[in-house]
């Protein structure tokens, strides 16, 4: 590492901070409160899943900023170096007044017991900034990762609708100034590298991808983050204590979306903010399960590359991504090595990265003329909630016989699988609903999955049968009057 630094350096409300000598996985939230005595923003949960502790974070984005709602209770404060933080009690006008999102919060009375309230001020503040006069489904997206026990969100959406009545963006102080924001962050050296040191324990950050793998060979044990949605529970919840901490942040590399005639290659780093529209236009439904990820705020700082890395059997995005037959590249040093994203997943808890390595790409190949696909994530709640079971399909027909079928599951294993024998026994059989309802029976053989307070054993084999059963009727493989409708949205039990 050619240089290094030892303070994190930031913007909170366009004061420049400079932050040394705290414990490397300290959290947003806990400085705020603790550190500058900002009380605003509340720790309901501590695990990203009520919105009380939302803040805005402004970054880099070419010559500008780029402004995002994120969950500041699992939010590492190293995270911020580069960055422009805003809280609750930075968006009153300089001349005292309210800013047009806490106005129109006061004017649609959208507080009773007022806990919630700033999380929702600023996931509504960060809506304001990106975009102009969404519509109603988009401000429920916006608002799903914040949860309030008293108005029942009514008066919090019509609170969305007047802000704009009360100020237009392109006057806000934060979008006239950004440019000037923009400069003042400035950019780290191209090969400096962030490391803060406590106790014994490290936070590294690299600036590059070098960085990174060099990094790694000296600390092949660190724990990896990137949007902390996981680590970050470790911390709060499991109290754990990392040795080492690699954060992915600042790795613009990491951070990209590159097309080929192809395929798209997703960069490890990119958030599930950055990639749903780009899967979206190739798979609608992939986009869909995306926006099923948490809430914005999760989504803002979770990655793609994490989903995959850690392994979970029941993350989202791996179910998907083996149905439509991505691979991954890993990287150890200077060496790489490439393999369908399902070889990745060994067992529970185990995976085929070894120590040092990390992953650098997802290439997500182009669906070809014809093909069929869908994602249909079963869970208690809409939002927010972790699967019973996600199931993904992609079919290729000739002539009406399956002449490619790919069918992939998760929270049906100890690892996201695909259905081996309902594959069989529908490749080169016709399209037909008695060759669907034998590859049914056949993938009850698939898989043995557990019964926990998700779902039953039982009851995620029935459901895993059915939806193919769904995926059949929804891609012509039955007359109009059996066909279900609602296509291209992600099914909800």
């Amino acid at each position: 590492m050619a240089v290094t630094r030892n303070v994190i350096r930031f913007l909170l409300a366009g004061q420049p901070q400079e932050v040394a000598g705290i414990d490397p996985t300290m959290t947003v939230l806990d400085w705020l409160r603790l550190e500058k005595m900002l009380h605003g923003t509340k720790e309901g949960c501590a695990e990203g899943d009520c919105g009380a502790c939302t803040v805005v974070v402004g970054r880099r984005d070419g010559s500008a900023i780029r402004y995002e709602a994120i969950n500041a209770c699992i939010r590492f404060m190293p995270t911020l170096d580069g960055c422009h933080l805003l809280t609750v009690e930075h968006l009153r006008r300089p001349d005292g007044s309210l800013h047009p999102v806490q106005q129109a919060m006061v004017d649609c009375h959208g507080s009773q017991c007022g806990f919630c309230t700033p999380g929702f001020v600023m996931s509504l503040f960060a809506l304001y900034l990106n975009e102009a006069r969404p519509s109603d489904d988009r401000v429920r997206d916006a608002l799903a990762g914040n949860l309030c026990r008293c108005t029942g969100y009514a008066p919090i959406i019509a609170a969305a609708r007047r802000m704009y009545a009360l100020g237009e963006r392109a006057t806000d102080d934060l979008v006239v100034t950004a440019e000037d924001l923009s400069t003042r962050l400035g950019l780290p050296e191209e090969s400096e590298t962030l490391l803060l040191e406590k106790d014994g324990r490290r936070f590294i950050a690299p600036a590059t991808s070098d960085g990174l793998a060099e990094a790694l060979i000296e600390h092949p044990q660190a724990t990896l983050v990137s949007g902390a949605t996981d680590a970050g529970l470790w911390v709060t919840k499991a109290l754990r204590q990392f040795d080492a901490t690699l954060y992915l942040g600042r790795i613009a590399e990491l951070r990209t979306i590159a097309e080929t005639a192809v395929a798209l290659e997703i960069g490890g780093g990119v958030t599930f903010s950055a990639a749903e529209p780009a899967l979206t236009r190739l798979y609608p439904d992939f986009g869909e399960l995306l926006r099923r990820i948490g809430g914005v705020q999760v989504r803002n700082a979770g990655t793609l590359g994490g989903n995959i890395g850690n392994g979970s059997p029941i993350g989202d995005s791996p179910p998907a991504l083996i149905a439509v037959g991505a691979t991954l590249t890993l990287r150890l040093g200077d060496a790489r090595r490439t393999m369908p994203i399902e070889d990745y997943f060994i067992a529970y808890g185990k995976q085929d990265r070894r120590p040092g390595e990390f992953i650098e790409t997802i290439t997500v190949p182009k669906p070809t003329h014809g093909a069929e696909f869908r994602a249909y994530k079963i869970s208690k709640r809409f939002d927010q909630d972790i699967s019973a079971l996600c199931g993904a399909f992609l079919v290729e027909l000739a002539d009406g016989v399956v002449s490619r079928i790919r069918i992939a599951f998760g929270g049906m294993a100890g690892t996201p699988k695909r259905a081996a024998g309902a594959e069989a026994a529908l490749l080169g059989k016709e399209w037909t609903l008695a060759n669907v309802t034998a590859a049914m029976a056949v993938l009850r053989g698939d898989f043995t999955p557990l019964s926990d307070w998700r779902a039953s054993a039982d009851y995620r084999l029935t459901v895993a049968a059915n939806l193919l059963m769904k995926f059949f009727l929804e891609t012509g493989g039955a007359s109009a009057d059996l066909r279900l409708v609602g296509r291209g949205r992600v099914a909800h039990a």
